[in-house]
C-alpha cells in the first residue's frame, strides 16, 4: 500500500515574517557595503633599471601617498620592453617613460625633432591600442648626446656627428645593449651620418660607459642630457647637426583603468610635471650616484623643497 504524505501550506503570517526578515537582511547588507566600501587596490608604480627612474618613481610614489593614495613600488624592472610589458599585463599601473623611447621602441613610428608631434602620436597610439595613456610631460628632456674625451675630439677634429662619420672607422664605441638596435641608436647613426665604428663594446650596466671613457677603454659613447658626469668629467659633446635624435621628454605612462579608479593619480602627477627639470634631475642623479644618497631620500628632499 503506497504511503501518502500530507503537506500543509505555510501559515500566511509565517510567510510575511520570512519576507520581512529577507528584506531586513538585504537592507543590512546594503548598509554595511555603504559604511564599509571595498578597499581600493594599491597603485603599483614601476621603474626601469637606472638611477633617474628610481628617483622619479619614488617622487611619484611619495607624492601619491601624501595625496592619500595607497601605493606599491615595483622598481628596477629592467629595460624598456620589460617595464612596458609589466604595464600592459597589469603587473604595474604606471611608470616614468620617455616620449622618444616610446615612439622608437613601442610605437615604432618615424623619428622627428617635433616634441609635440611625438607626444601626440605616442598618446594616440597608447590610448587606441594599449588601453594606456600619457599624463602631462615633465620639463625633463633627457635626449641623447654623443660624448668623448676632449683630447680625442681635438685629435680627430670632431665637433659634429657629421665630422664623426669619416673618423668612426678608427674608433671604438661603448654602450648598453639596446643602443645597438634602436632606430635612434647605432643604426640611426649609420643611416644618417654614415657612422660605422671599428668596434662596439656592449655594457651590462649604463654607468660603466663613463668610467670606460675616462680610462680610455673606449673612444666614444652616448650620454643623456640629465647625466651629471658629462659636466663633472668635462666631456666633449658632438652636435647632432642633422637632427637624428628626437626629444625624450619624461612622462608618466598610466593604465587607463587605474586612472579611472584613482583620479588623484592625474591630479597629483600633473602638478609635479613642470617642477621636474633637467637641472634639478642632474642634481638628484648626482646626489644618488656620486654622493651615495638613497633615491627615496632624494625624492623626499625634492618634494619638500617644492612645498609638496
Amino acid at each position: 500500500m503506497p504511503i501518502c504524505f500530507r503537506v500543509r501550506a505555510p501559515d500566511p503570517g509565517v510567510l510575511i515574517i520570512m519576507k520581512s526578515l529577507r528584506t531586513a537582511v538585504l537592507a543590512l547588507a546594503l548598509s554595511a557595503a555603504t559604511a564599509f566600501p571595498a578597499m581600493a587596490e594599491p597603485v603599483k608604480i614601476g621603474s626601469k633599471n637606472f638611477t633617474e627612474q628610481f628617483i622619479v618613481a619614488e617622487i611619484y610614489a611619495q607624492a601619491l601617498e601624501k595625496a592619500g593614495v595607497e601605493v606599491e613600488k615595483r622598481l628596477n624592472l629592467g629595460a624598456t620592453q620589460i617595464a612596458h610589458t609589466a604595464l600592459t599585463s597589469g603587473e604595474i599601473d604606471l611608470y616614468p617613460e620617455y616620449t622618444g623611447t616610446a615612439l622608437a621602441a613601442v610605437v615604432k613610428g618615424e623619428l622627428t625633432s617635433d616634441a609635440d608631434q611625438i607626444y601626440t602620436a605616442v598618446k594616440k597610439f597608447y590610448e587606441e591600442n594599449l588601453d594606456l595613456t600619457l599624463l602631462e610631460p615633465t620639463a625633463i628632456n633627457n635626449g641623447y648626446a654623443i660624448i668623448l674625451l676632449p683630447e680625442k675630439a681635438e685629435e680627430y677634429k670632431l665637433k659634429t656627428l657629421t665630422d664623426l662619420g669619416p673618423a668612426s672607422k678608427d674608433l671604438t664605441f661603448g654602450a648598453e645593449g639596446t643602443f645597438g638596435e634602436r632606430k635612434d641608436g647605432l643604426p640611426g647613426l649609420e643611416r644618417v651620418y654614415g657612422i660605422k665604428f671599428k668596434e662596439f663594446v656592449q655594457f651590462a650596466k649604463l654607468g660603466i660607459r663613463y668610467s670606460a671613457l675616462t680610462s680610455e677603454q673606449i673612444d666614444v659613447s652616448f650620454g643623456f642630457s640629465t647625466d651629471w658626469q658629462i659636466e663633472d668629467s668635462k666631456l666633449a659633446v658632438l652636435e647632432d647637426d642633422k637632427g637624428l635624435f628626437p626629444p625624450y621628454y619624461l612622462v608618466p605612462v598610466v593604465r587607463q583603468d587605474a586612472l579611472e579608479a584613482n583620479p588623484k593619480i592625474a591630479e597629483t602627477l600633473n602638478k609635479i610635471a613642470p617642477l621636474l627639470t633637467n637641472e634639478k634631475m642632474r642634481a638628484m642623479n648626482a646626489a644618488v650616484e656620486r654622493d651615495r644618497k638613497e633615491p627615496a631620500e632624494v625624492a623626499a628632499e625634492f618634494l619638500q623643497s617644492e612645498g609638496l
